[in-house]
């Protein structure tokens, strides 16, 4: 027992290490906020183009329901290698895009920010798509009777009900991309658990991991009582609902 703690729970290396894995840290949170941010713009945009109306549009929600598929069928790691070997060498491309280092971040940040974006934007499609499938038809049937158009309707009634419905599951996934972030250190992102792996290397001492572990659940715990206390708002809104309409 006393090699696990001195293993895992050196409070001396974790102090002597703290500002390092802190510094990791800080660009996984950094990671997180800039996909999360794109993920749910892309999403959204991937769940209105899937409700377009009309034959005309068949084409591009077939389209966008197999970029869905794919992506959400797809590792995000698998993503992460393939973006970050292949983009570099498409000549094409400006060498501003293929190789980024916008906002003084380096290449394997913005690779890690396409996968994600690309990854958890096709999951945050389907759950924006069951908050606007939730939404009553009427409601949109009422819009139009307005005089509204198709998008009109989407972007003044359906979406903001819908995202209402919706946003503890999408803070649920954010939690989930938060947590895999850690997989960019595969392409030598300094985030937090390529450092504490450099310092694991270093010092033969696996407590570097547990601190950058224990980071995580500073951030990620508050989170989930968060989302465990919106979903509980919503269904008491449910139950109320329902109990007036029985009274009624």
């Amino acid at each position: 027992m006393h090699e696990f703690f001195s293993q895992y729970f050196d409070l001396s290396l974790m102090g002597s290490h703290f500002g390092e894995v802190l510094e990791g840290f800080w660009i996984t949170i950094k990671l997180s906020i800039v996909g999360g941010a794109l993920a749910l713009t892309w999403g959204l945009i991937l769940a209105l183009l899937r409700q377009l109306p009309g034959r005309k549009f068949l084409p591009l929600r077939g389209i966008t329901i197999g970029y869905i598929d794919v992506f959400r069928g797809i590792p995000l790691l698998l993503v992460i290698l393939l973006i970050s070997g292949g983009l570099p060498f498409l000549d094409f491309l400006p060498k501003g895009l293929r190789i980024p280092q916008w906002l003084g971040e380096p290449d394997p940040f913005w690779y890690g920010v396409m996968a994600i974006t690309i990854t958890y934007g096709a999951y945050m499609a389907e759950v924006y798509r069951a908050g606007i499938e939730a939404v009553p038809g009427g409601q949109m049937e009422a819009a139009r009777s307005l005089g509204m158009s198709h998008r009109q309707a989407m972007r003044n009634v359906i979406v903001p009900q819908a995202i209402r419905k919706v946003f503890a599951p999408l803070l649920n996934d954010f939690i989930a991309l938060m947590k895999d972030t850690t997989l960019v250190s595969v392409i030598a992102l300094n985030e937090v658990v390529l450092i504490g792996r450099n310092i694991q290397s270093a010092t033969y001492n696996s407590s570097a991991l547990t601190l950058g572990a224990i980071m995580f659940l500073v951030v990620t715990l508050p989170l989930a009582r968060l989302v465990d206390k919106l979903i509980a708002r919503e269904q008491g809104r449910y139950t109320r609902g329902t109990a007036r309409s029985e009274a009624l």
